[in-house]
C-alpha cells in the first residue's frame, strides 16, 4: 500500500449546537479555516472530536460533510475506534463507504487487553477493509498501550500504514520509529504537540495535532520549515506553539480548544456534557495566552 500519512493533520473538534447536535455549518467553517492554514490532512471523530459522544448515524453525517467540504484537497482521516473488534469493523466499513482516505483506530478502552489481544484486534480489522489503517496509542486516555514490539509485528500487515502516538513518552515514540524503519511505507505520527519537531528529527512523518485547530499555520511552520531545511525556524515555531498546548490543562479536554476557536470567531459551541465550559477566570487566562501568541 502506497498511502503514507504525513504533515500536519488537525484532530478536528466537533462543533456542537446548544442542544448538543453536530453543527454542520460550523464544521464547514472550521474545515475551510484549516485548509486556508495549509494543513496536510483533516482528521475527524478522534479524541479531540469527542467520538465517544456520537451515535453511528451522527458519525456518518459528520464524515460525509467533511469529505464534501474537503473536496479532495487533502486526505480525510476518520476515527473508528471502539471497545469491541466488531464495532471497529462496522465503523471502519461505514467510513469506507463515505469515501475517507484512511482511518485511525484507538486502542480499546475500559478493558485491559494483552498485547496478543491487541495484535489480533488490529489484524482482524485490517482483514475486513482495504482502507489504510493508522494505529492510535493514547495510554493517558485509555489506560492501554501498544508495545513497540506489537507495533513492529502489526507494521508487517500491508494496510496498517502507521501509528499516532499520544503517550508523551518519547522513548516509546522513538522505539516505534526504530523498529518499523525497515518498512518505508510505515509512518509514525506524533500525537503530543510539544514534541512535533522532536518526532520529525527522529524520523516521524508528521503529527496529528489538536493545537492545529487553533493555530494551523504555526503548526504547519514546524513541519514545512523542517522539510525545507530551516531547522532553526522550525524550532522557533515549536517554541511558539508550546504555550497553547500547555494551556490545555486550564479546563477539561477539549474545552480549551473549543473556547479558543470561539475566541477566533469560528463559533463552534461548547463540549458535550459533562464537560463544562471554561469559567470566566479560565477564559481570561486563555485569552491572555492567545493574545501573547498573537492569535487574537
Amino acid at each position: 500500500m502506497s498511502f503514507i500519512p504525513r504533515g500536519i493533520i488537525p484532530a478536528v473538534v466537533t462543533p456542537m449546537t446548544p442542544d448538543e447536535q453536530v453543527d454542520h455549518a460550523a464544521l464547514r467553517r472550521i474545515i475551510r479555516f484549516l485548509l486556508e492554514g495549509g494543513v496536510h490532512g483533516i482528521f475527524v471523530i478522534g479524541t479531540t472530536g469527542e467520538f465517544y459522544a456520537m451515535t453511528q448515524d451522527e458519525k456518518r453525517a459528520l464524515i460525509e460533510t467533511t469529505v464534501d467540504e474537503t473536496a479532495g484537497k487533502v486526505p480525510v482521516y476518520a476515527g473508528t475506534g471502539a471497545i469491541t473488534t466488531k464495532e471497529c469493523i462496522a465503523l471502519t466499513k461505514m467510513a469506507e463507504s463515505c469515501g475517507v482516505d484512511a482511518v485511525s483506530i484507538l486502542t480499546p478502552m475500559f478493558i485491559s487487553p494483552s498485547q496478543d489481544d491487541l495484535y489480533e484486534h488490529y489484524r482482524i480489522i485490517a482483514s475486513e477493509t482495504e482502507l489504510p489503517i493508522i494505529l492510535y496509542n493514547n495510554v493517558p486516555r485509555t489506560g492501554v498501550t501498544i508495545s513497540a514490539g506489537t507495533v513492529e509485528k502489526l507494521s508487517r500487515i500491508p494496510n496498517i500504514v502507521g501509528i499516532k502516538d499520544s503517550s508523551g513518552d518519547f522513548t516509546l515514540t522513538a522505539e516505534y520509529i526504530r523498529l518499523t524503519r525497515y518498512r518505508k511505507e510505515f509512518a509514525v505520527l506524533q500525537g503530543r504537540d510539544t514534541q512535533i519537531l522532536a518526532g520529525l528529527q527522529y524520523g516521524a512523518t508528521g503529527a496529528i495535532a489538536a493545537c492545529a485547530n487553533v493555530a494551523p499555520r504555526l503548526c504547519c511552520e514546524i513541519y514545512d520549515r523542517f522539510q525545507a531545511g530551516d531547522y532553526a525556524g522550525s524550532l522557533e515555531a515549536q517554541f511558539a506553539l508550546a504555550p497553547l498546548r500547555l494551556a490545555f490543562n486550564i479546563g477539561t479536554f477539549p474545552a480549551v480548544i473549543k473556547e479558543a476557536l470561539n475566541m477566533l470567531g469560528l463559533n463552534i459551541g461548547g463540549c458535550v456534557k459533562p464537560i463544562r465550559d471554561l469559567l470566566p477566570n479560565e477564559k481570561a487566562e486563555l485569552q491572555s495566552i492567545m493574545k501573547e501568541m498573537k492569535l487574537i
